[in-house]
């Protein structure tokens, strides 16, 4: 198992069905922690380590401050059409810091593992062949700081306790493991809790959200 210490400066990881009031989940959900993992390796194919294990450990209680924004609606041909735009509201989080806890012990890939390639990342930087900003959740919020969870980045937060989502059968949150950009037929969730760790411990590997998307 693979610790990532990531900031991000301002972020909003939206809940799927928020519409008219641009609603965040208060950590990123699998699905967002696995798209921002895939970035950083340079991987496009987002089906290639299906069966990754991915979790979100909050360190912090980021701010949570609202702002008004243009927002994208296709209503009309063409997409820049003036009537496809308007005003919304969207919570934002600000100054958020976490750990993303990465297993690949049950990938159905061809080798080598996702775990494999971001370890690779971080000795080998230049091997990785990737393009944009990296950013976690809208391509706008971009990524401050990430660094491998160890050595003296392990002991920075020693002792820190966080809040972790992992699975639980009567947990009261779900989250994406998987997002169907099209439609909403083909997104799956994971439900779970939000529960106290400390760090650097990491959970067990099987309570961990599994990513999965339908056949």
């Amino acid at each position: 198992m693979l610790g990532v210490y990531v900031t991000v400066p301002v972020a909003c990881f939206r809940k799927g069905m928020a519409r008219e009031y641009l609603e965040t989940e208060p950590l990123p959900p699998p699905a967002t922690c696995y798209g921002f993992l895939l970035s950083f390796v340079g991987e496009t194919d987002r089906r290639r380590h299906v069966g990754a294990r991915v979790a979100p450990v909050l360190l912090n209680k980021p701010p949570t401050s609202v702002v008004l924004r243009t927002v994208w609606r296709v209503k009309k041909m063409p997409l820049g059409s003036p009537g496809n735009t308007r005003p919304d509201y969207q919570q934002l989080l600000t100054d958020v810091k976490l750990v993303v806890w990465l297993d690949s012990s049950a990938e159905s890939g061809t080798e080598p593992t996702l775990e494999a390639r971001v370890r690779a990342a971080f000795t080998h930087p230049s091997s990785v062949n990737r393009f944009g900003g990296l950013s976690l959740g809208e391509s706008t919020h971009l990524v401050d700081e990430v660094s491998l969870l160890e050595g003296k980045k392990a002991d920075s937060i020693s002792g820190q306790v966080g809040r972790a989502f992992l699975l639980a059968p009567k947990g009261r949150l779900s989250l994406p493991v998987w997002v169907d950009h099209v439609g909403s037929a083909g997104t799956r969730y994971a439900t779970g809790s939000l529960e106290e760790m400390t760090l650097p411990t990491p959970p067990s590997a099987d309570r961990l959200p599994i990513i999965h998307h339908s056949p």
